[in-house]
């Protein structure tokens, strides 16, 4: 628990104070509305729903200015190379998580606004049909023809129905187009939807713009309304309210209450993230547009298509990504890959394996050989939590199939600086884990661990890598071949001097193992894979991390773009 603390006690201060804005804004608002002599005879109609509807509008607002600026990519990365500590940087890697949780937090909200005002309806259609003159019916009938302006029911008349009015007003209109976009939004984000149809999710995730507008013009109808100053001081509800039947009359002490909506609201809460977001697009958008020159394609096994390229003035470091977007292909779609180069290198490359529509038609597109090779547009780099790996005195890197991505760019970075002995590493020790689901995928890997494995015994650093290999999809044939060839000098699979492992690794045994040879040691755990193996690298640093803090710590990091 302890080091869990240490390791996201930002994040946690920020989570908090999230929340407590958000019941502090309700609470604020719910009070203002249910409590204010200005609102005292539209709470005669509405009662307590009112409250509830405002209420909720104050944190849609505040929760829609936040849901921007985790998906600044540009702004994050700025911050991340700056002058972050450690401990901030960690939590920007929870920028996505943050995103989601904001998201959750507008549909909460959108449920209880939508809630509020389906009942605020249903008491504005009612006041029409009371059998008896009450307040509630002699408001309801102030202005009917809306040409004054001081009307407090939108409901005109008796005849009028909700479904009308939602429709037929600028509130209700964008309210239902603010919902729906909400709604496709959100559950075209669900994991399924991303992994396997990622272009869906691209698309209907852009409706957010729509979402923005609407929330902009939600407030010009002025639905819901409070007396005027002027009409306040004359016709105060306290001293007026009971001799509401006397209106009619002109009764020079209390005369007809006269009502004005809110001007819109929402947009001074967005216009300042939306400004940014702008900013970041079209700065992304420049940067885009810069040439590409596309210097060698490679064609691995397990379709795996390697991309080596060369852009003016490109620069980048160990473990980030960039934003690849192919017009001939889709003139809209961007997708992110995790630089598999080094930032020694005099080009940048990327590895990607077809994981759907996108991926599948790029591969296809450079597999015909007598086709030109397409045009290809690069945004980015953009800092990822591997960036921090030779922060640490000892390093834990996991790879999941193609998720060893960021670590071929550390271990390329490695291969470099141990040709260079005047470059000191504060990084010790590094432990390199790689699961696959079949032996085709080690092969585009295997030449860069064995030049680290020929590097290291010319420079005399043998134990400063430790790889172990991990195939979880086999067959028999595959598993005695293996055994019949254990005492030969390399792996019969891969050719490299350590030996691959059939299914996965016991978390348990390695941490313990790590955690008995480096007793005083940081330890930097760095995974790109799935969220399962996500859950039990985290356990394990847990309960592996000393609760003496000058004994070893185990700090976890996850790719997360």
């Amino acid at each position: 628990m302890g080091n869990w603390v240490v390791n996201h006690w930002l994040a946690v201060l920020c989570l908090v104070a999230w929340l407590g804005l958000n019941v502090f804004l309700f609470v604020h608002a719910f009070l203002k509305y249910e409590k204010d002599d200005k609102y005292y005879y539209t709470r005669e109609i509405l009662g307590t729903a009112l409250a509830v509807a405002r209420a909720s509008a104050f944190c849609l607002n505040f929760n829609s200015m936040l849901i921007l600026i985790p998906v600044c990519r540009n702004l994050l990365s700025f911050l991340r190379g700056s002058f972050c500590s450690r401990t901030l940087r960690k939590s920007l890697d929870h920028n996505l998580t943050f995103h989601k949780l904001v998201a959750y937090m507008i549909c909460i909200f959108t449920a209880i606004h939508i809630i509020a005002h389906l009942f605020n309806f249903e008491r504005y259609s009612r006041s029409h049909h009371v059998t008896t003159i009450t307040l509630a019916s002699v408001l309801s009938s102030l202005h009917h023809d809306k040409e004054g302006g001081f009307w407090l029911n939108p409901i005109q008349s008796p005849d009028m129905t909700v479904l009308y009015v939602t429709f037929t007003t600028i509130a209700g209109l964008s309210g239902v187009i603010i919902t729906i976009a909400l709604i496709l939004m959100v559950t075209s984000s669900m994991e399924f939807i991303r992994r396997h149809y990622f272009e869906l999710f691209w698309y209907t995730h852009h409706l957010f713009i729509i979402y923005m507008v609407c929330l902009w013009i939600h407030g010009l109808g002025g639905i819901v309304r409070g007396q005027t100053e002027k009409s306040m001081n004359e016709s105060h509800p306290h001293k007026c309210a009971q001799s509401f039947e006397k209106w009619d009359d002109h009764d020079p002490d209390c005369k007809e209450p006269q009502f004005e909506g809110h001007p819109p609201e929402s947009w001074k809460w967005t216009l300042a993230p939306v400004a940014l977001y702008i900013f970041e697009r079209f700065l992304r958008f420049y940067r885009s547009q810069q040439k590409v020159v596309i210097t060698k394609v490679v064609m691995h096994p397990s379709k795996v298509l390697e991309l080596q390229m060369k852009k003016h003035g490109f620069s980048m470091e160990v473990g980030q990504y960039i934003f690849v977007k192919c017009p001939s292909i889709s003139f809209l779609e961007w997708h992110p890959f995790t630089l598999t180069s080094a930032p020694e290198e005099d080009f940048f490359s990327i590895h990607i394996r077809a994981a759907g529509d996108w991926t599948e038609n790029l591969i296809r597109v450079f597999e015909q050989q007598n086709s030109l090779i397409p045009r290809i547009e690069v945004d980015g780099p953009f800092g990822t939590a591997s960036e921090d790996v030779f922060q640490y005195e000892v390093a834990v890197l996991v790879g999941a199939g193609i998720g060893v991505t960021p670590f071929a760019s550390i271990l390329k970075s490695i291969w470099f600086k141990l040709q260079h002995s005047d470059h000191k590493l504060k990084t010790q020790k590094i432990y390199f884990y790689w699961i696959c689901r079949e032996t085709g995928a080690f092969a585009w890997f295997k030449d860069l661990l064995t030049s680290l494995e020929q590097e290291m015994e010319e420079s005399g650093k043998v134990g400063f890598l430790n790889y172990r290999l991990f195939l979880t999809g086999w067959n028999s044939n595959i598993a005695g071949h293996a055994a019949l060839n254990f005492d030969k000098a390399t792996d019969i699979l891969t050719g490299l001097k350590q030996k691959t492992f059939f299914g996965r690794p016991m978390w348990d045994n390695e941490f313990s193992t790590i955690a008995t040879t480096h007793p005083k040691s940081v330890v930097g755990v760095f995974l790109c894979g799935p969220l399962t193996l996500a859950k039990s690298l985290r356990k394990c640093c847990h309960r592996y991390s000393s609760l003496d803090p000058r004994k070893v710590q185990f700090y976890f990091n996850q790719e997360n773009f």
